[in-house]
């Protein structure tokens, strides 16, 4: 299967990736783990995005740190995005944040979110 995006972010929730979609005006695969940790099934789910850029952006709580670090060692390659402590999770990340975060990775985001 040939996949169009060279970038992809993987998020826990559908919401984080709502979220996301909003800020960012480039087109960019975001994947849900919906809280998976099973390494299987995030090496299957992730097989169709092997030469993409891989992106990880987790809540900064429990369960998105065991996520995390399960991605830091089969993924060694992939970028890790953090949101600050204070918000704890990507969908409560205030839109600003989030395009800061996302520009520094030179994610192409919507102008008005820089404000």
């Amino acid at each position: 299967m040939q996949v169009e995006y060279q970038k992809v972010i993987i998020v826990e929730g559908g919401s984080d990736r709502k979220r996301l979609q909003k800020v960012l005006s480039e087109p960019v695969e975001i994947i849900c783990t919906n809280g998976t940790v099973s390494p299987y099934r995030i090496e299957e789910m992730l097989m169709p995005y092997e030469d993409c850029e891989m992106y990880v952006f987790m809540d900064a709580d429990e369960s998105g740190e065991k996520i995390r670090t399960l991605f830091k060692r089969d993924y060694p390659e992939a970028i890790h995005l953090y949101t600050e402590r204070a918000y704890r999770q990507v969908e409560t990340t205030p839109y600003r944040v989030l395009a800061a975060i996302l520009l520094s990775e030179n994610f192409d985001v919507h102008p008005e979110f820089l404000l």
